[in-house]
């Protein structure tokens, strides 16, 4: 009887086990499944046209763990809010918000094996978080990148929102970004701002960004 009880408490381990929530298998096989008919994630930048462009369905991702905060990343992934207000790779067609929602423990997965996912140009510990006037009227006058992106102010909407950029995105990320935005994006509409902007500017920017609410 003993070994009978045994087996049958086994056979129902194994039973939970194989019935159990994706998140059980590794972030990387729920990204495959659910996520990579938008989104690639083996670097590098693929793109080499415009066409190459269009075809995509989605952002990069192979620079994730650059570009994202993590606590940002696993709140969004169960909740995910349009950043962009139009369509991906659209100037016309508005952002739906429709993109999947994730369990709890599938985002915890996807997080984790997208923040594994890191680019060497993205230096830490570079940017802090600043708001100087210099930066300011860089981002307001200079660049101006209020007519793409938008703030709590106002701004454009061809490019992402940069509302909650502070919570979002990692600064190392944007100024690594600015500074070779030809390594992380060879064909875009974004001006390369790195050709015409000393990299003093360029880190008073991606600092100044790194404040937005």
């Amino acid at each position: 009887m003993k070994l009978l009880a045994v087996t049958v408490s086994i056979g129902a381990a194994m039973l939970v086990m194989a019935t159990a929530p994706s998140y059980a298998a590794g972030g990387d096989a729920i990204f495959k499944k659910s996520c990579a008919s938008c989104h690639y994630t083996d670097g590098p930048a693929k793109e080499k046209t415009i066409a190459d462009q269009l075809a995509k369905k989605g952002p990069e991702l192979w620079y994730a763990g650059s570009k994202f905060q993590k606590a940002w990343l696993g709140a969004w992934l169960q909740d995910p809010k349009p950043i962009r207000p139009l369509k991906y790779n659209s100037l016309t067609d508005k952002n739906k918000g429709d993109h999947p929602k994730s369990s709890a423990g599938d985002a915890a997965a996807l997080t984790d094996y997208l923040m594994g996912l890191t680019s060497p140009e993205v230096k830490a510990g570079v940017i802090k978080p600043a708001a100087t006037p210099q930066a300011k009227q860089i981002f307001n006058k200079k660049m101006p990148c209020g007519g793409c992106h938008a703030t709590e102010k106002g701004g454009g909407l061809s490019g992402p929102s940069l509302v909650g950029a502070a919570k979002r995105l990692n600064p190392d990320w944007v100024y690594a970004y600015l500074a070779n935005i030809k390594h992380f994006k060879p064909v875009r509409d974004m001006p390369d701002f790195g050709s015409v902007l000393n990299p003093k500017d360029l880190e008073a920017v991606a600092a100044y960004v790194a404040t937005f609410e």
